[in-house]
């Protein structure tokens, strides 16, 4: 593997011979998509048009953003370091997201919100009594991240369970009001659709906040009528897309039957396959990416990432068990890292270092805009930047939002 080399971001020049140290971690952080008029410093290119990496000091930028300085874009392998997107390039990319056909498999979850607004304490509890003000559902689960794709113009269709009850047939509904076809959802009698009910208190002149979260989840198995219904519908649905993504929150659909059914048909037929899931990644072989959230990563692999090297080598190991193309681990505060099976890796400083109020659904943006934009014909270079850049627009609103084309190039 080349040596490793970095592409400065930053209007700072690298520390000089002598200068203190940069400290190791800095709370205020601005975006990278701010320093556009910055001036840059372009490597001279080597014969083999790989930019030669800067000479090494005792006080040269060590590899990677937190200890190098702010927003240091760090690539290792053999591969030109990738400009950053600009809006040209990213008006190309979300036109050809539009008409895409997406199928998400997964987890069908109701998200409630009950809205009140804050009177006062109660006399039964150190709680806040709220008085009524609304109650409404919206699509949570896989079919957040079925939003998002459609959000983007995509054509969308859901394939999973739910329950023959009122939240069910709410979701169903909210579901065909975005123009996303539900002909591959499964009722099971007995089996209540999966709700995530949270408790909001907030008010004109109050800052909404959640105060409780209720879940109503049955993680058993669904029943072999249910899967082979799931799994015709498959083979039917899958030639007929661009992309496959699996959105597995570990309540019962997602077994090996259905892996089988869909991801070797899925390949066979060319289709970008993302997987966004919890529990076991290896069961997922034979994928074009895998997006999980660090802890995920952690868990899948049965030990604790804390350093930013530890990431990078879980990505790859990850990529190598599920025989993926990249892996893209999300990082909340710290980014995202995306790693190309074993050889080039990136890291991607967050877009929203300081303006967070709910990262509820992030993560089924990311893997919404990277499946996107990879069938729009994007690097994963190029995928998972927008990804970021998209996340960092829903992290600043209430609940699971999705984002918009216009959103993404008010943002650029």
């Amino acid at each position: 593997m080349a040596a490793a080399f970095s592409r400065d971001f930053s209007p700072t020049a690298a520390p000089r011979r002598g200068a203190a140290p940069p400290p190791t971690a800095c709370p205020r952080r601005r975006s990278p998509h701010s320093l556009t008029t910055a001036p840059r410093r372009h490597p001279a290119p080597t014969p083999n048009g790989i930019p030669a990496p800067a000479a090494q000091s005792r006080t040269a930028p060590k590899p990677w953003c937190r200890e190098a300085g702010e927003w240091r874009l760090v690539y290792c392998g053999a591969m030109n370091a990738p400009a950053r997107l600009e809006r040209g390039r990213i008006e190309t990319l979300l036109g050809g997201c539009a008409g895409k056909r997406v199928l998400v498999l997964g987890d069908m979850v109701a998200d409630e919100y009950i809205i009140g607004r804050p009177s006062r304490l109660s006399r039964e509890a150190p709680i806040p009594v709220l008085e009524w003000v609304d109650r409404y559902i919206v699509p949570g689960g896989a079919t957040n991240l079925a939003r998002n794709c459609r959000a983007l113009g995509a054509a969308v269709a859901v394939c999973g369970v739910i329950g023959a009850d009122e939240p069910g047939r709410a979701l169903a509904a909210c579901l065909i009001k975005e123009g996303i076809a539900t002909g591959g959802l499964t009722v099971e009698e007995g089996r209540p659709t999966a709700t995530a009910t949270r408790v909001i208190g907030g008010g004109s002149q109050i800052v909404s906040q959640q105060i409780a979260r209720i879940d109503r989840v049955v993680r058993a198995a669904i029943g072999a009528a249910a899967r082979a219904r799931i799994v015709a519908y498959l083979e039917r649905a899958i030639p007929l897309h661009d992309a496959l993504v699996v959105s597995d929150y570990e309540h019962g659909v997602i077994g090996q039957a259905i892996i089988a059914a869909a991801l070797p048909l899925a390949r066979a037929h060319g289709l970008i396959i993302t997987v966004d899931a919890h529990g076991d990644l290896g069961r997922f072989v034979g994928i074009t990416i895998a997006t999980p959230n660090q802890d995920e990563a952690a868990a899948s692999l049965g030990r604790v990432l804390t350093t930013d090297e530890e990431v990078r080598h879980a990505g790859h190991d990850l990529a190598s068990q599920m025989a993926a193309r990249a892996v893209l681990i999300t990082r909340g505060s710290e980014g995202m890292t995306l790693v190309e099976g074993a050889g080039p890796w990136l890291h991607l400083p967050t877009a929203a270092p300081t303006e967070v109020r709910d990262a509820t659904g992030a993560g089924d943006t990311v893997s919404a805009v990277v499946t996107l934009a990879l069938c729009a014909g994007a690097t994963l270079s190029e995928a998972a930047q927008l990804a970021n850049l998209a996340a960092g627009i829903v992290v600043r609103r209430l609940g699971a939002a999705t984002v918009t084309l216009e959103a993404l190039l008010a943002a650029v």
